[in-house]
């Protein structure tokens, strides 16, 4: 089963440049938006995640293709699916659309983190099988 997750942004004047284009790294922020949007419909609060097993996520790499502008105004779509996942991490395929155009795309992986340490480790088995299921 792979499924995808759609969330919606609209582009306010703070997340644009001088000539009302979104800034680079406001796209990054939405792909994150929407990954958390995303586990919180799951019903995976990632504040009691981290406060009852120390364990949080923490991206590990984007790659990332910038196709055409987001403007002003304009209302987005993040799309995300999951492209692969292991006990430790997680790969997510995600893109920004307006309308039928694609203006962005990215592949990021994110890792699970003992926050208290500051390594790597698995995922909790719950939250293993949820991405599972959707992968």
């Amino acid at each position: 089963m792979n499924q995808n997750f759609s969330w919606p942004i609209r582009v306010y004047f703070e997340d644009t440049d001088t000539g009302g284009v979104v800034y680079y790294a406001n796209y990054l922020r939405y792909l994150e938006r929407a990954r958390t949007e995303w586990l919180r419909a799951m019903g995976l609060d990632q504040g009691k995640l981290m406060a009852e097993t120390g364990l949080g996520f923490a991206v590990r790499s984007v790659a990332a293709e910038y196709l055409k502008p987001a403007r002003l105004d304009d209302e987005l779509r993040v799309v995300s699916r999951i492209a692969s996942h292991g006990r430790v991490q997680a790969v997510f395929d995600q893109r920004i659309e307006r309308g039928e155009e694609t203006l962005f795309t990215a592949s990021v992986r994110i890792a699970c983190m003992d926050l208290a340490r500051g390594k790597a480790a698995a995922m909790p088995p719950d939250v293993y099988k949820q991405l599972e299921q959707l992968t």
